[in-house]
């Protein structure tokens, strides 16, 4: 909680850089972490995403009023504090969107003050005929070497299909702490680390994927998608905020913030099983990578589901025989 006197004046920010920067100080001096400030939030019925926190702190423009406040409030501000900090916020985006807006007196033109004069341009003599066109052997060579090239390429990627059909595809079980690999892809989901932003990406296998995942059923044939993170303890993964939207992507967070949208049906696909669908319960839709990519660090999201060849179809990887709660 702040203290008095350790909580820095939003009156010292003259631009909104400055103030996101006073913003930084607010919760250095609060000594919370983005989890714990979540939660004080939620604690007095303010919204507060501990992945809204970071963004508004990454930005360079002044944050929303509300935002601010929940945010401010989370910091220990009293309603003193907390009108200081909205006064300075409404001054700061009255002034920025002016500075936007304003034109300078005697201004020059856009294009003459962009682009100074130059001479004029002397055109170049054309090229020799006698030099325009390549050998043909130079030519021919060069097009055999595309075309190698090209073969080599399919070549790789029909060995990596291969492969990836050759992994065993593995179903749900209860309390099995699990890699979740993309059948589509051969990648697995992770957060980023270092990140706080709880966003899912796919990532390769063989490197250290975080959080750890495990399964546990609920009622009506649903599962939730336990995570142990290792500085962010136990939470679920779900749809950012609940989200409906086609597109809207996968965040791992405290259990329980986001209703149906963090229960997931998974529902096995062809015969022999070729892979699972993950289904969030709210709007049925399927989780994939983004654009159906085959990319490392391509975002998961909820998108429509359309089978094994876009991406929909995913492994539960055993890593180890421990359990996890949730």
């Amino acid at each position: 909680m702040v203290v008095d006197g350790r909580a820095p004046d939003p009156r010292e920010a003259r631009s909104a850089p400055e103030f996101i920067a006073l913003l930084r100080r607010l919760k250095d001096a609060s000594g919370l972490t983005f989890r714990e400030l979540s939660q004080r939030a939620e604690a007095v019925g303010d919204v507060l995403p501990r992945s809204t926190i970071a963004n508004m702190l990454g930005r360079t423009s002044v944050p929303r009023e509300e935002l601010l406040a929940a945010f401010v409030r989370a910091c220990g501000c009293g309603p003193a504090q907390v009108a200081d900090w909205l006064a300075v916020r409404k001054e700061l985006a009255v002034h920025g969107e002016r500075a936007g807006t304003a034109e300078t007196p005697g201004a020059a033109p856009e294009a003459t003050a962009g682009h100074p004069s130059e001479p004029p341009t002397v055109p170049l003599p054309g090229p020799d005929p006698a030099r325009r066109r390549r050998p043909r052997t130079v030519v021919a060579a060069a097009v055999a070497l595309v075309v190698l090239a090209a073969a080599a390429v399919t070549v790789t990627l029909l060995v990596r299909d291969d492969e990836r059909k050759a992994t065993p595809v593995s179903g749900p079980v209860a309390g099995r702490t699990v890699q979740i690999r993309s059948v589509h892809s051969g990648f697995c989901l992770s957060e980023q680390r270092g990140s706080d932003s709880g966003r899912l990406y796919q990532v390769p296998c063989e490197q250290e994927t975080i959080p750890s995942f495990s399964l546990k059923p609920l009622d009506g044939d649903a599962w939730r998608i336990v995570t142990d993170h290792p500085e962010y303890d136990l939470g679920c993964t779900g749809v950012w905020d609940g989200m409906r939207d086609a597109g809207a992507g996968l965040q791992d967070q405290g259990c329980g913030k986001r209703g149906d949208a963090e229960q997931f049906l998974i529902e096995s696909v062809g015969r022999p099983v070729e892979g699972y669908r993950i289904r969030p319960a709210h709007t049925r839709l399927c989780v994939g990578a983004e654009g159906n990519s085959k990319e490392s660090g391509a975002k998961l999201v909820q998108a429509g589901c359309d089978g094994a060849d876009r991406g929909s179809l995913f492994s539960f990887d055993p890593v180890a025989e421990k359990t996890a709660g949730g």
